[in-house]
């Protein structure tokens, strides 16, 4: 396979897909209390604006991660206005970028869509978002991308989270980061809630992307404009901040919990907190190996000599 290298119009002319956490128990919940979601939605549009300033090739993808579903909400490529126009130019009025109005209708619609999908019980705590759908959306983006022509921007993936990690997503997430590491696409890592997300950290780990957890919310747009703005050629001359440590612990395929220590399926690596006569995903026996030589041993025992 050709490096993808080859294939770039030049280093600094990126394609970010950028990942929205629009749960809407997490945004109610005291977690995000010192941000809101106005405001949280007000920093996004301010970013994409600027990455799309930067550079007149540079492209933004927007995906929405719900409770229920994920879907895209914008994209630069087929957009029908531009980010350089005012929304009243001939007023000269200092306001957002006309792409803004487009990206505000749009999330609204895939607001209301996803919360008529919620369940009654969903609303007992702070529910995960859809972060391996909005994941593998944002993979098959960049492999269409990739087959389009000669030429196409450097891609990267950037997420901004805040719901807890759902364990019962453990092996479609670990298949999207594989995925983003064999396509070399570096997958960045803005978390905006209370804990850290041991998902991300390893997305960010496995691909070369950067991992970062704010400390003042308020100050979002100053995060992701000097961290995350930066195109990947850049990158390779200045500073970006480090991870303290990473989260490697795995989630169990029988409870969905995550442990520290579990039982491995030597057939097809599925993980188990706990011991089991058979596996619940290839359905291999286990200890059928030994059984089966203990009896042929016996049965040579009581052959005559």
């Amino acid at each position: 396979m050709a490096p993808i290298a080859s294939k770039l119009y030049t280093d600094d002319v990126s394609l970010v897909v950028l990942l929205l956490d629009t749960n809407p128990y997490f945004w109610t919940s005291s977690s995000s209390s010192s941000l809101s979601f106005s405001h949280f939605i007000s920093h996004v549009l301010s970013f994409v604006n600027s990455i799309l300033l930067l550079n007149q090739l540079n492209q933004v993808v927007i995906i929405a991660t719900g409770h229920n579903t994920c879907g895209y909400i914008y994209d630069s490529s087929l957009s029908s206005v531009s980010s350089s126009i005012s929304a009243n130019e001939s007023s000269g009025d200092a306001k957002m970028p006309a792409f803004c109005s487009e990206v505000l209708k749009s999330l609204e619609d895939f607001v209301k869509n996803d919360e008529s999908l919620s369940s009654v019980d969903a609303g007992n705590g702070v529910g995960s978002s859809l972060l391996s759908g909005s994941l593998s959306m944002a993979l098959c983006y960049v492999q269409r991308v990739f087959r389009t022509g000669p030429l196409h921007p450097q891609p990267r993936i950037l997420c901004l989270h805040g719901s807890p990690d759902g364990p019962e997503q453990y092996v479609a997430v670990m298949n999207s980061i594989f995925s983003a590491q064999r396509s070399m696409v570096p997958v960045d890592s803005c978390v905006i809630g209370a804990q850290h997300s041991a998902f991300l950290q390893q997305a960010s780990y496995i691909t070369g992307g950067v991992y970062l957890k704010p400390q003042y919310l308020d100050g979002l747009f100053q995060y992701l404009s000097t961290v995350f703005a930066t195109d990947l050629h850049s990158r390779k001359f200045i500073q970006l901040p480090k991870p303290v440590g990473v989260d490697f612990r795995a989630s169990c395929f029988c409870h969905k919990n995550t442990i520290d220590m579990g039982y491995i399926c030597s057939v097809c690596l599925s993980i188990f907190c706990m011991p089991h006569k058979k596996c619940s995903t290839c359905g291999s026996e286990y200890g059928q190996a030994q059984s089966d030589a203990s009896t042929l041993s016996g049965q040579k025992r009581k052959e005559p000599s």
